[in-house]
């Protein structure tokens, strides 16, 4: 599947993407503090308290790394992410250590059923057209044999929003919801809603939740 948002992504536009986002821990921690106030590991912990370290888990469009680093600080160990875009894996590898990182599509995702404990998304189901959804969960469904994990820009109802003058390549939408009506077997295990702090996104939220498999 090489759909238009794919393509886009794997462009000039996504390596813009990763040089701009692209920090150490300790930058990566104050973009949190300054947008959420809170940093990304605080927010994990809420979500993941109680999960055991030693549990195998793939994120899906990890960029360079930088999330899976986050778990790693907090002492998860199994971890792998896939990326669509070469460059952001080329940068992943450099900055990452013992941690899997291979180059591939969220909608075809090459390891077998059930194979991760958790499967997880940060800030990617918000670029994935609204009619190709079902696609990318069904992988991520697929491969997680227990919890699946996101944390992505949350919306009542799926909103299209013009994301640096282009359109049709950034939404944000119950994502939450999308997965449990899509795969009623899901169960919530936690939801946590994350306000936008800083000027420019003031009023705009993001949502963390945990599902598990019954």
């Amino acid at each position: 599947m090489n759909t238009t948002q794919e393509k886009f992504w794997q462009g000039d536009f996504g390596k813009t993407y990763t040089e701009r986002n692209s920090f150490d821990q300790s930058e990566w921690d104050e973009v949190y503090r300054k947008t959420w106030g809170l940093t990304k590991i605080e927010m994990n912990e809420r979500a993941m308290a109680g999960l055991s370290k030693d549990i195998r888990i793939l994120e899906v469009g990890c960029n360079v790394g930088m999330q899976l680093s986050g778990f790693q600080r907090m002492g998860f160990k199994n971890l792998y992410g896939i990326e669509l875009q070469p460059y952001a894996v080329e940068k992943a590898k450099k900055n990452t250590k013992d941690i899997n990182i291979i180059q591939g599509s969220g909608f075809d995702i090459p390891f077998k059923d059930e194979y991760f404990d958790l499967v997880c998304t940060n800030g990617v189901l918000i670029h994935i057209a609204p009619g190709d959804l079902n696609k990318i969960m069904s992988e991520i469904f697929r491969c997680s044999n227990k919890y699946i994990m996101g944390f992505e820009y949350f919306a009542e109802e799926v909103t299209d929003i013009e994301y640096r003058g282009n359109k049709g390549f950034l939404w944000k939408a119950d994502y939450e919801k999308i997965y449990r009506m899509n795969f009623p077997s899901l169960k919530p295990v936690k939801k946590d809603f994350y306000k936008y702090i800083t000027a420019s996104e003031k009023g705009n939220t993001d949502c963390m939740f945990l599902l598990q498999k019954k």
